[in-house]
């Protein structure tokens, strides 16, 4: 883009839509809060209010990218498409059996989370393709026009297609797909083959079930967006963020809008990762809270770690193995029903559960006044002192005090017998002590030291927990950067334009044939260049190369990063060595005597990153001039302590602010514990560090 363009970066949470305009190097922010029935408006009112902020006009605008919660709240709330799903003969079943995991062992008495689809709405078709992908029985047009006969009859707006290896040959797939355009034109259509060519059938159907299951409303979503920006004068092109961590067109995020069901949280990490190449670190941990959920992802080299399978819409408090899972490329993070909104109760052993239940923005926490009765963690928050109930969200919110009181000791102190200060210090310390170990289980489950991370803190709630997070899983230094509470939807201007095309294919390495695999992965490519140069078509295009190995008899594989002449002149030997080099990493030591597997192929297009240049870190110097001073509660030590409040842009490079403080801005204020000293570096990052561990 040209240095002085004007490009906008918009987040859809649950809660809050975050826009974010930059020209040239100025960048202007607002939050607003998310208008359920229609998204479109919020963005609309947004870009309204960050265009008068910068003096420019809609019109100016050159590039809007966007992220949102939307596919993945209409998986939680059911609220998607009437769909069908057709399969082959045998395995109609699949997606309401799973697997045999069972993610609580000893619940006697554990509830499956229902299939997206009921039974009577999947149907079966004759035809099989075996293993290596030969067809064993024929599938006719005449088998396939009887089901769509039954699916025309049944008034289906959506159909999903997922037939048994058909990732290894999709002729049987095409072949409904045509039958269902030529006799269903107006019917919304997903093959499992486009949408995720991998084996494990449970995965692939539930994920073309997905698929199909929020296409239409996504299609009608992201219309009815474009027609609102051409009315509002804005001709550019429009780009969605994807799960992946980059940036697909409008119409690919149309066909394929299970890939945007963790754009916003994606934005983050990139958003993350680009904060860590500013400052040259190799080990962070990205935190983002924001008004629904918490998600914690480790960034290595300044790379957000990535994975292929994900769950969504969790129904035992976010417990892993609970959700439907969906197999597409995703950046690998842990999330948990943690933020502002998410609201509190006793359960009934007496103990203080926060969430996964969200107030959302409407009615929202009590203290926004707008008729919600439970109290949310930003009751909690403005209890202990760490908000401005005249200053929220820029002081486009006026907060209640007294309604977060009564609400936090109707539905915990009376129950427990505390007043409504300790009621929000027991809900606070909760839903910290929720995310500090979600991060620490995220950490094993890696092989990682936290104590070894830098934490950077961003979304509208993070900076006032990421203090006390970082005290309890003993992370000495925190970064919270500039725009930390928009930060998904800066995120979003950093990405570049990228797709992953993957591709099951079994080979063992006493079976390596170097032909086959390089005209795999060079297919995969295209496939996955073709997709980029749909949204840009001039820029450079780099292709990352990985394969997924595991030793024979394994259940699950591990990622194995190729450079492209390791791709493109494949060699067994070299293949075992990065296998056996990453497993030991991992697990400690490889495994003698054993063949090696490998099941997924993958090329990941993308265009360069932005250039990042490396900034010169300060010294604390002098003292920030405070504009007030408030109670704050602080956590280690129990009680409230006297602490300065400072505005963040009046603070200058060098100044310092020691804790315990509060650093207010527009979108959000950083907490600071009496713990910690907090300095303001050349780029505006507030760095966070334990009393006595800076040099």
């Amino acid at each position: 883009m040209k240095a002085n363009s004007v490009r906008l970066g918009v987040d859809i949470g649950g809660t809050f839509t975050d826009v974010v305009l930059e020209k040239g190097t100025e960048q202007h922010s607002i939050k607003v809060l998310t208008t359920y029935a229609a998204p479109e408006t919020a963005i609309i009112d947004g870009m309204h209010q960050v265009c008068a902020k910068a003096g420019v006009s809609p019109s100016d605008i050159e590039q809007i990218i966007h992220g949102t919660t939307l596919a993945t709240n209409a998986l939680i709330e059911r609220r998607g498409a009437k769909t069908a799903l057709i399969t082959t003969e045998g395995f109609r079943d699949v997606i309401e059996m799973r697997t045999e995991s069972r993610f609580e062992q000893y619940d006697l008495n554990l509830t499956l989370p229902e299939p997206l689809l009921p039974r009577q709405m999947r149907f079966t078709v004759p035809g099989r393709v075996d293993a290596k992908g030969e067809i064993l029985v024929d599938l006719t047009r005449e088998d396939v026009e009887a089901v769509v006969d039954r699916i025309a009859e049944a008034g289906f707006e959506s159909v999903a297609v997922g037939l048994i290896h058909s990732y290894l040959n999709p002729t049987h797939e095409e072949l409904v797909r045509q039958v269902l355009a030529e006799k269903l034109p107006d019917v919304s259509v997903s093959i499992s083959s486009e949408v995720s060519p991998q084996m494990r059938e449970y995965e692939r159907f539930n994920t073309v079930v997905a698929n199909a299951y929020i296409k239409p409303l996504m299609a009608s979503y992201l219309g009815r967006l474009e027609d609102r920006l051409r009315g509002e004068g804005v001709g550019c092109r429009i780009f969605l963020m994807h799960s992946g961590g980059g940036i697909i067109s409008i119409q690919n995020a149309a066909d394929f809008p299970v890939r945007l069901v963790e754009s916003g949280p994606a934005g983050g990490a990139v958003f993350a990762a680009h904060i860590a190449a500013r400052y040259g670190l190799d080990k962070v941990l990205s935190f983002d809270m924001g008004g629904t959920t918490a998600k914690i992802c480790l960034i290595k080299n300044q790379t957000p770690k990535t994975s292929r399978v994900f769950e969504v819409a969790r129904t035992y408090r976010f417990k892993k193995g609970s959700g439907m899972p969906i197999s597409i490329p995703v950046i690998d993070m842990v999330e948990i029903g943690a933020g502002g909104g998410s609201l509190a109760h006793v359960d009934g052993m007496q103990q203080i559960r926060v969430g996964p239940e969200s107030a959302g923005s409407e009615p929202g926490p009590a203290c926004y006044g707008r008729g919600g009765e439970k109290p949310g963690v930003t009751d909690a928050d403005l209890v202990l002192g760490k908000l401005d109930p005249d200053n929220f969200a820029g002081g486009s919110i006026q907060l209640h005090p007294d309604n977060s009181k009564s609400a936090l000791a109707a539905h915990v102190g009376d129950t427990l017998d505390m007043d409504a200060l300790e009621a929000a210090f027991g809900v606070a310390e909760v839903v910290d002590e929720n995310m500090a170990n979600a991060a620490r289980v995220h950490a094993v489950e890696n092989g990682e030291d936290l104590s070894e991370y830098t934490m950077i803190a961003f979304g509208g709630a993070a900076p006032l927990h990421a203090g006390r997070l970082c005290e309890k899983l003993g992370v000495e230094r925190l970064l919270v950067p500039p725009g930390a509470g928009v930060g998904s939807a800066i995120g979003f201007l950093r990405a570049p334009f990228s797709f992953e095309a993957n591709r099951s294919v079994y080979m063992k390495l006493s079976d390596f044939d170097g032909e086959k695999i390089k005209s795999l992965l060079a297919d995969l490519n295209e496939e996955a260049t073709g997709f980029v140069r749909t949204c840009d078509a001039v820029s450079p295009i780099l292709s990352e190369f990985k394969v997924y190995m595991r030793y024979t008899g394994q259940g699950w594989e591990i990622p194995i990063d190729l450079t492209e002449e390791q791709a493109m002149s494949p060699d067994a030997a070299v293949f075992e060595a990065r296998f056996e080099e990453d497993y030991t990493k991992l697990f400690g030591r490889p495994v003698a005597g054993m063949d090696i597997e490998i099941t997924v192929w993958s090329v990941n297009a993308t265009t360069p990153p932005e250039a990042v240049s490396r900034i010169s870190e300060v010294e604390g110097g002098s003292a920030a001039a405070s504009h007030g001073a408030r109670q704050l509660f602080d956590a280690a030590a129990g009680s409230y302590l006297d602490a300065p409040v400072i505005d963040r842009n009046a603070m200058e490079t060098g100044q310092k602010a020691n804790g315990p403080a509060a650093v207010t801005e527009a979108e959000t204020t950083i907490i600071i514990p009496a713990s910690r000293d907090a300095i303001r570096q050349p780029d505006g990052c507030i760095d966070v560090v334990t009393k006595g561990a800076r040099p």
